[in-house]
């Protein structure tokens, strides 16, 4: 998210989550007075390799629930991270995944993050707006939860809910560029439209 009208739009849906980037190579990054919105969306701050003095100072000037970790950040960082935010902010720990990776990497994060993501392998850390093969996902070895992002749209709802009536503990879904007019502005009809098909796919 980045314009406050537009911003005030899409709470106005009641998401669970609203991301806010912080990484000033996106075209999606976010400066400036942030609207208040209403109590039940956790405001996520998305960061890519950032120091954790800045991140803590994004976290209070924003009252940030949660942080997305985008970049190569390091078992011990993320540790470090935890314990001066405490439990009241999220630490969402992103992994690009392909066919090739390695599951094997997630289990030193599992006790220093809150959640995992999983996004497309691509050229910058995010915002590529392409899917990975979700097959590859039947490897999952952690009962940690996971949110899944990556080239989500309307038409990928039913696979996600394949994947919801499965083992696996996905807990979210992050979407972004398919439902975007141009990088960090939303069309509101097409988030409106996701949100009955999802309301009809959960009654099905």
């Amino acid at each position: 998210m980045k314009y406050p009208d537009n911003i005030l739009e899409v709470a106005a849906l009641l998401p669970d989550y609203m991301g806010f980037i912080f990484w000033e190579k996106s075209a999606r990054y976010f400066e400036g007075p942030l609207p208040e919105l209403p109590k039940s969306i956790k405001k996520v701050g998305v960061f890519v390799n950032e120091k954790s003095n800045i991140i803590l100072d994004k976290v209070a000037q924003y009252d940030l629930q949660a942080v997305q970790l985008h970049g190569q950040e390091s078992v011990a960082f993320c540790l470090e991270l935890k314990n001066k935010l405490g439990t009241s902010v999220e630490i969402i720990k992103v992994f690009s995944a392909d066919e090739t990776f390695d599951f094997s990497v997630l289990k030193p994060y599992e006790p220093v993050c809150d959640f995992f993501l999983f996004d497309t392998k691509g050229k910058l850390p995010g915002g590529n707006g392409t899917t990975f093969d979700w097959t590859i996902l039947q490897k999952y070895p952690s009962s940690k939860p996971f949110f899944l992002s990556g080239g989500i749209g309307i038409d990928e709802i039913a696979a996600v809910n394949e994947i919801l009536n499965t083992h696996l503990p996905l807990y979210a879904i992050d979407v972004n560029s398919k439902f975007e007019i141009e990088p960090g502005l939303k069309n509101i009809e097409r988030l409106k439209d996701l949100k009955i098909k999802i309301t009809d796919d959960s009654k099905n």
